[in-house]
């Protein structure tokens, strides 16, 4: 477009009609930059978005008081770095990591969440926004960064990991690629100490590119017993120690050890000492018959095995309802009344999932799963009135 022209139209009252030329590619400098000054947020917007826009236009877009215009900008991020590293003019290279910067100490945190996402696998980022993006406020944030930037070094992550890290920094940082030991030796030390972050640990387990050391795997499998949810990636382990296989044996349910006896990397002898802890165990469940489970981690063990017998008269028990309604509920196939059930026997969520799908044998499609990850997805009213259906009261 010719320059008077776009000179005419960058002043026209019509803001659609600025926003249009907002957005043109190939504009003279100083028309994106006195657009950029525009009144309109529309007009402004366009030329956030706006790859010919010059690094000083984008510079005063950093400080727009309207926060869409800085997420277009921030937007744009991913279209810039390409070219940072071919760059003629060291002062448009210094000016493209001011914009850059200024959007990572943004107050809005989408705007830092947006130049988080385009700078995740960027090889050639500011490494002081890359520090600072991984070390923000908001996981959201922090997330991408700690998860995936090849300019994160293992010092940086053990540096953050000792600095009580936000809620959701360590499982980011246990799902990362070829994660060195020491460093997941670093999350497991964290992980273990706080119930809250058991999903860290299952997290870890299950990237399978994640070097964990033999004593690392050893301090795992001492709270493993009372973690169902890490008995699956535990057994699914890739290059398992004897020593590792031979202790969940002792523990994880029948299923898990059939998985364990077929894996391809077990040798006679491992396959020997297991095979008698699964014979003990055998015998073992023999002589306690249907016993009741006591105690949180004996019902998960009850559940998990299948004992339908041993469950339903635990759950009699706790709930204090009586064995026949027990029964009823636990073969009716409803998802609503079963997790009621588990409710008044005051079984956690995650138990009463646990109890639809292998006790009561309900499809996992048909399942009610938890709200939040842990909390019940019915109210006490709701429970009541399932039971109430069954007779108990």
């Amino acid at each position: 477009m010719e320059y008077e022209k776009a000179k005419r139209l960058a002043a026209d009252p019509d803001a659609d009609t600025r926003r249009s030329l907002a957005g043109r590619e190939g504009l003279a400098p100083e028309i994106l930059f006195y657009l950029a000054e525009d009144a309109a947020a529309e007009v402004r917007r366009a030329v956030a978005e706006n790859c010919s826009t010059p690094r000083q236009a984008d510079l005063l877009l950093t400080k727009d008081a309207d926060v869409s215009v800085r997420e277009r900008l921030a937007g744009k991020i991913g279209a810039l770095l390409p070219d940072l590293g071919k760059e003629d003019k060291e002062r448009i290279r210094e000016l493209t990591n001011q914009v850059i910067e200024t959007l990572a100490r943004d107050q809005a945190a989408r705007v830092r969440q947006i130049v988080a996402e385009a700078l995740k696998d960027a090889v050639d980022a500011p490494v002081a926004v890359i520090q600072k993006l991984a070390r923000d406020i908001e996981i959201k944030v922090a997330g991408p960064i700690l998860e995936h930037s090849p300019l994160l070094t293992d010092e940086d992550l053990l540096e953050i990991i000792s600095h009580h890290p936000i809620k959701g920094a360590l499982t980011a940082i246990a799902k990362r690629r070829e994660l060195a030991g020491k460093v997941s030796d670093a999350v497991v030390k964290v992980a273990v100490a706080d119930a809250q972050e058991s999903a860290t640990v299952k997290k870890l387990l299950e990237n399978g590119s994640a070097q964990i050391r033999e004593d690392t795997l050893d301090r795992i499998l001492d709270h493993a017993p009372k973690q169902p949810a890490w008995h699956e990636p535990l057994v699914e382990r890739p290059k398992l120690p004897p020593s590792a296989m031979r202790r969940l044996a002792e523990f994880v349910s029948r299923s898990l050890l059939e998985v364990l006896q077929k894996r391809p990397d077990l040798d006679e002898a491992t396959a020997r000492d297991i095979a008698k802890v699964v014979q003990k165990r055998l015998e073992r469940d023999d002589a306690a018959g249907a016993a009741p489970p006591v105690g949180e981690e004996a019902m998960t063990v009850a559940i998990a095995g299948g004992k339908q017998e041993a469950v339903a008269a635990a759950l009699a028990r706790d709930a204090k309802l009586p064995a026949a309604a027990v029964s009823s509920i636990l073969a009716s196939k409803s998802s609503k009344a079963v997790t009621a059930l588990a409710w008044r026997a005051k079984l956690s969520m995650r138990q009463a999932l646990q109890l639809q799908l292998r006790i009561a044998h309900i499809p996992p499609t048909a399942a009610l799963n938890p709200r939040g990850g842990t909390d019940y997805p019915l109210t006490p009213a709701e429970m009541e009135w399932q039971l109430g259906l069954f007779g108990a009261e």
